[in-house]
Parts: C-alpha cells; structure tokens; sequence
C-alpha cells in the first residue's frame, strides 16, 4: 500500500544527490538551524516548502491550528530542545488563513476528541469577543482569528521558562508570528517580533490592535 511514496523516496534521494552528491554525508554531520517553526497540523503548510529551505535549515513542530499550550510536553520540550541545544535564532509561530482547526472553533460544532484541544482556540475567541463580535463577515471574522491566535501564542512562548531563561542569560532570540496564505502561497508578517521581556507587552498590545484595526 506505500509503494507510492517509498517510490516517490527513492526519486528524492536521487534528486538531491544529482544536486550535490555529498549532500546526505554533510547532512549526517549535524544540524544546525537557525529557524524554530510551530505551525498547523495541515498538510498544505508545509514548513520547509514554505521557506523553501532544504532539510536541517529549519526545526519544526506542528498541531491542529498551532497552539503553545503550556501543560503540551510535546511543543515545550520541541521549544527547550530548539533554543537551548541548537541554539536558533528565531522562533516563528505560523498560522494560515481558513484553518480548519480555527473554523471548528469558531462553528462550535462538535468533533469529538479535538475539541478539547480546540478548547485553547475558544480561550482566545473569548479574550478577544468585543472585537470579533464587531466583524459580520464570516471569512473576515475566520480571518482575523486566524492571525490573532497567532499572536497569542507568541505572547505564550515568550511566558515559557526556555525563553525567558534564554532572554535572561543574553541569548540571542526572536519570537515571531507570520500568517500563510494558502490562496496566493505567500508568508505575511502580522508586525509581532520580540527580542525581550521588556518588548513584550508593548508589542503584543501593537499587534492586537493591528489585528482589528
């Protein structure tokens, strides 16, 4: 039943040792990405694609309608491992536009076991309910909670222990939200980068209004 993509493996293979015969004898060597990216679960959001950046330029962890939960071992322990190990230099939190995980949410439809977890989009929806109560638009109100999420889970990394500890010692890193477009295949910037704890707050609070601006 995988024929397909061992076949599809072996041309890959093929295809990067046509580009650079030495190419998986460096990869062996060690990894050393300065990007960090937590993005959707969805398989149009490809990270690597996305930036086009070949394997062990960038670092990824991904889950329905990329959250930072801080009781997800998985996503801290990715984070902890990404900063205080390979030493990146930028953590981006990416979300797309029409998100799947964002629109059950918004639906309050039920899913089954997701819904638990798309309890912390809902956390979200409710801190921001004045301003997207405000917007009649279904797409447009799906739109902006696309990008506010994100820029919630930029304020949460930037609360983990690793990035504060990170901050705390000197260390050099960035916390960024981006959206991706799946229409037009194109990363914009929703304008959220924080370097330090004393940005936070004020960047954040820019962000958000820029959201609903």
């Amino acid at each position: 039943m995988l024929e397909t993509l061992f076949e599809n493996n072996k041309k890959w293979a093929a295809k990067m040792l046509k580009r650079d015969p030495h190419f998986f004898e460096a990869l062996q060597q060690q990894q050393t990405p300065e990007y960090f990216w937590i993005g959707c679960s969805d398989s149009r959001v490809p990270a690597n694609d996305i930036l086009n950046l070949q394997p062990g330029e960038v670092f990824v962890q991904r889950n329905v309608a990329n959250q930072v939960v801080h009781s997800d071992m998985n996503c801290l322990t990715a984070l902890q491992f990404a900063v205080d190990v390979l030493k990146v230099k930028h953590v981006i939190v990416c979300g797309h536009y029409s998100c799947g995980g964002i629109k059950a949410a918004l639906g309050r439809e039920r899913h089954g076991l997701v819904d638990n977890w798309l309890l912390h989009v809902r956390d979200t929806m409710t801190k921001h309910e004045k301003n997207l109560d405000l917007i009649e638009d279904e797409q447009e109100k799906l739109d902006r909670l696309c990008e506010i999420n994100v820029v919630e889970q930029v304020k949460n990394i930037c609360n983990t222990m690793t990035i504060e500890d990170a901050w705390a010692r000197g260390q050099e890193v960035a916390v960024h939200g981006l959206i991706y477009s799946i229409n037009d295949g194109h990363l914009r910037d929703l304008d959220l980068t924080i370097t330090t704890n004393e940005e936070e707050e004020i960047n954040y609070q820019k962000a958000c209004n820029k959201v609903f601006s």
